[in-house]
């Protein structure tokens, strides 16, 4: 029983603080999204696909999450948008006092958009609100069509879904309208993009309808 109250006091702290987080943005007219995956989805790679497309279209900061190395940051750092690496140390998720941290290294008055790339993880990551406007969960075809039966929480809990490494899928056995299905079952109101980093497949898609949920977002 006191385990269970401790998780619950820690769950209502970051709570509190994510709200805060949340205000800031919004008055900034900041657009943020939290993107998660198990390790290997390619989060990053979509992210940099992104940046391609939209670093002179939207003013783009990102907060990068993991559990060792700066690696990730630094491949974005490539693009010339601000970047801030959180290295957790053994850590399975971020929470929003780190975020809180994070965004003291960042000029919200020239940032429309706000990209947090979560660490790897389909579990603790879900149960962490960091004060963001959407949860984008990323699951590539090489992982098969069941997650989302077996992490029904991340899905449940996320707004978007990107199907990754479509390109793949003649080398597999995973079934995409299968793993649309049961992402459906947890989730309906989820919003779906099939992509590859490799040849580009709908990330044009994926970015159009970034870009236009950043603008409702800065205009309101």
């Amino acid at each position: 029983m006191s385990v269970i109250t401790i998780e619950r006091k820690v769950l209502e702290k970051n709570d509190e603080i994510a709200r805060e987080n949340r205000a800031l943005f919004a008055d900034h007219g900041v657009y943020v999204i939290n993107m998660v995956s198990s390790p290997g989805a390619g989060k990053t790679s979509i992210l940099e696909r992104t940046l391609e497309r939209l670093r002179t279209t939207l003013r783009i900061a990102v907060i990068e999450g993991d559990v060792q190395t700066d690696l990730d940051a630094r491949r974005v750092a490539k693009y010339n948008v601000p970047a801030v690496q959180i290295v957790t140390r053994g850590g399975c998720h971020l929470e929003a006092n780190l975020i809180r941290d994070a965004i003291g290294n960042l000029d919200l008055k020239a940032c429309d958009l706000l990209v947090i790339e979560n660490v790897g993880n389909l579990v603790c990551p879900s149960n962490y609100d960091l004060g963001e406007a959407v949860k984008v969960v990323v699951a590539s075809t090489t992982e098969g069509d069941d997650k989302p039966l077996k992490y029904p929480s991340m899905f449940r809990n996320a707004s978007v879904l990107i199907i990754n490494k479509i390109d793949l899928l003649p080398y597999l056995q995973s079934n995409v309208a299968v793993l649309r299905e049961n992402a459906l079952k947890i989730n309906p109101s989820l919003t779906v993009f099939e992509t590859s980093c490799t040849t580009g497949a709908g990330m044009d898609a994926w970015c159009s309808w970034l870009t236009e949920n950043a603008r409702q977002k800065t205009a309101s």
